[in-house]
């Protein structure tokens, strides 16, 4: 199991940088960022990527309804180009308050437009002619977008549902998850999602999560204030849904804290049950936040 970390893209883009540079001398590679109402994230990635070149990047996610897929690809495929690593590109459908409530687009059957979507982009990200005429998206390119030669970026998809799972692994390269606990991957998001790459005929699908994690001596305070910070996504019906399934009865239920080893034991707990890279969201005090970037780190050297 790769182990990478969250790198907050928010506030000034040289204190994002700067937070990047850090997180590589101290020893990370990988570095996934969200796209929510901050900076936009690939461009920031963009700059990131190419100040500090042997570092693979990530997005997790991107919402697609406000992107056209030839959009996106164009942007995806650009960001590669400048950057010396690896680009995942991880979307997602967002979630029904933000789509219809701040954006006033239909999130009407999200899973049917995810797969028109996959239709349109996966074959975009590749450079390659496109021609797909669905009920909700539509796209058409006879050369390549963006670079005309460039590293095909990694596609993954936000899937949590069966439907959507069928998805990630038939069109994409895997899933990029969060707020979703070992037993549910291990017992619901592996298996249909590995499934259904073998039914598509691709290779074992990636399985990228993303947890808070906080080392302390304190695990009562810590789980009260992910609790606090965290509120919202207990209140969003995708999410409720996998915590549901992990018999977690809020977001520290699935977060990774308390000692160092319990946090250890964590991490091989989502290894053992299908996880193929783990990025941390570090949280808590500047001094639980170092001790968690050093077990990572520990971590990742043993894996």
């Amino acid at each position: 199991m790769k182990i990478a970390i969250g790198l907050d893209t928010d506030g000034p883009l040289e204190k994002t940088l700067s937070r990047a540079r850090r997180l590589r001398e101290q020893g990370f590679t990988s570095m996934w960022s969200s796209q929510i109402f901050g900076p936009d994230t690939l461009t920031v990635l963009a700059v990131v990527g190419r100040e500090l070149a042997d570092v693979d990047l990530g997005t997790a996610v991107v919402p697609i309804q406000p992107r056209h897929p030839s959009m996106l690809a164009a942007q995806a495929r650009t960001v590669q180009e400048a950057i010396g690593g690896a680009l995942s590109l991880g979307i997602g459908l967002s979630h029904q308050v933000i789509v219809e409530g701040l954006w006033g687009i239909s999130f009407d059957k999200p899973a049917n437009y995810m797969a028109e979507y996959l239709d349109a982009l996966g074959p975009l990200l590749r450079g390659e002619d496109v021609n797909v005429h669905g009920e909700r998206v539509s796209a058409v390119a006879l050369s390549p977008v963006g670079p005309k030669q460039t590293r095909t970026p990694g596609l993954l998809v936000a899937a949590l549902g069966p439907r959507m799972l069928e998805l990630a692994g038939s069109l994409s390269d895997g899933t990029v998850l969060w707020m979703t606990g070992q037993k549910t991957i291990a017992s619901h998001i592996a298996p249909l999602l590995r499934d259904a790459a073998a039914k598509a005929g691709r290779p074992a699908p990636r399985i990228v999560c993303s947890l808070p994690v906080i080392v302390t001596n304190d695990a009562t305070r810590a789980r009260e204030r992910v609790n606090e910070e965290l509120a919202v996504y207990a209140t969003l019906p995708s999410y409720a849904a996998m915590l549901e399934r992990e018999d977690a009865s809020d977001p520290a239920g699935v977060s990774l804290l308390g000692s160092k080893q319990q946090v250890l034991e964590g991490l091989d707990a989502l290894r053992e049950a299908g996880v193929t890279e783990f990025s941390g969201a570090v949280s808590g005090s500047s001094e639980e936040r170092e001790a968690a970037l050093e077990v990572l780190l520990e971590y990742g050297k043993l894996s």
